[in-house]
């Protein structure tokens, strides 16, 4: 009986929001529906931001078209895939067109496949084809032990793709900061301990990667970055490499 009502309850939520947002205003490229807008998310609100019916936000619609248009992910053949900290919105996609292939890690959230602490990664080296990690790396205190062994697992003709937020002009860490009113003051977030600039990329090669910037401009005509909402808080691409390959 609890389920049946629950089950009529999130039908009810998705008709009313169905109806709210119905019109052609924004397209999400993730679950591929149309609304009106994008709605308002963000500690500090950002307008036409999260997607009405996927939740997906500007940082994952900027991700998904880059796996459509500029990689091999979709391309028929099997690859295993490790998906760090597992956004739902990407999750149940990437799911179904991977199959047993994909792999979700979490050291907290019991949703993830496995718990895995990232900075002591439990495979073998040169084991995934593709490696996809966002906006984890800020969270950890020894990051570039989490990038070395992401370039350990990572197959030599692989690729990653290892995202963070932008939020300074030059990368600034201090571990002495270490309460979470210290954090949210400093870093923006209690439990941030750093700020990554655009140095992040020289983080990436010190790990071993051979690093491509891809930004908005990049992949989508003006009136596809207006009606997928690719604003700048969608950041960019850090397309990493261990050598030349051919995607």
């Amino acid at each position: 009986m609890q389920k049946w009502t629950k089950d009529i309850f999130q039908r009810l939520r998705e008709l009313v929001r169905a109806i709210f947002y119905y019109g052609k205003g924004r397209f999400c490229p993730i679950c591929e529906k149309y609304s009106r807008r994008f709605r308002i998310f963000g500690l500090v609100p950002r307008e036409d931001a999260e997607c009405a019916h996927c939740h997906a936000l500007e940082r994952h619609r900027l991700l998904w078209l880059y796996l459509l248009r500029r990689t091999n992910l979709f391309d028929g053949h099997p690859k295993k895939m490790l998906h760090v900290a597992p956004e739902p919105c990407l999750e149940s996609p990437l799911k179904k067109r991977l199959g047993e292939g994909y792999l979700t890690v979490d050291f907290n959230d019991p949703r993830a496949m496995i718990k895995m602490d990232i900075t002591a990664i439990a495979f073998p080296e040169e084991t995934f084809d593709v490696i996809y990690c966002s906006h984890v790396l800020e969270h950890i205190q020894d990051d570039r032990k989490a990038l070395r062994e992401f370039h350990r697992i990572l197959k030599s003709d692989g690729w990653a793709i290892l995202l963070v937020p932008i939020t300074a002009d030059k990368t600034f860490e201090d571990l002495s900061i270490n309460t979470p009113e210290e954090r949210l003051k400093v870093f923006g977030q209690e439990n941030h301990v750093r700020r990554y600039g655009q140095d992040f990329v020289e983080r990436l090669r010190e790990a071993g990667f051979k690093v491509e910037v891809i930004k908005v401009n990049d992949l989508a005509r003006p009136e596809e970055i207006v009606l997928m909402g690719l604003t700048p808080a969608s950041g960019e691409i850090y397309y990493c490499t261990k050598q030349s390959t051919i995607r």
